[in-house]
């Protein structure tokens, strides 16, 4: 079951594509993660756990950029998926992501694999 919205923001475009995988909610994201996007995306995750995901792979092979607004989604997101017994990993991340995430201290915090199916392997 695949799910896909999409949205323009300033000439911009972001897309979140969403489907059901072994017993995990993959999100998929292509473009920018930044002060503008961060609250869609985060309402698109919060729907996401209120219709019962538990698990969920986020998938940002196609994400170009990651703000500071878009970590603050990813750790809010980790938390809550915590206080409902699941789990959140992240995966495939492109290398200007990967130092951000690296920076911030947020590899220790969050697993990241290489690959959708070695994430979803850890469900």
């Amino acid at each position: 079951m695949l799910f896909s919205s999409q949205f323009g923001i300033k000439g911009n475009m972001m897309e979140i594509d969403t489907k059901k995988e072994k017993n995990a909610t993959v999100v998929s994201v292509k473009g920018r993660l930044d002060a503008v996007s961060s609250p869609v995306f985060e309402k698109e995750l919060a729907g996401l756990m209120i219709e019962g995901g538990k698990d969920f792979v986020i998938d940002f092979a196609q994400l170009d950029y990651i703000s500071s607004a878009g970590l603050r989604v990813i750790l809010a997101t980790a938390k809550n998926l915590k206080k409902r017994e699941g789990r959140l990993f992240l995966c495939s991340l492109q290398e200007m992501v990967r130092e951000v995430f690296e920076v911030s201290g947020f590899t220790t915090i969050i697993p990241i694999h290489e690959s959708v199916e070695s994430a979803l392997d850890q469900v």
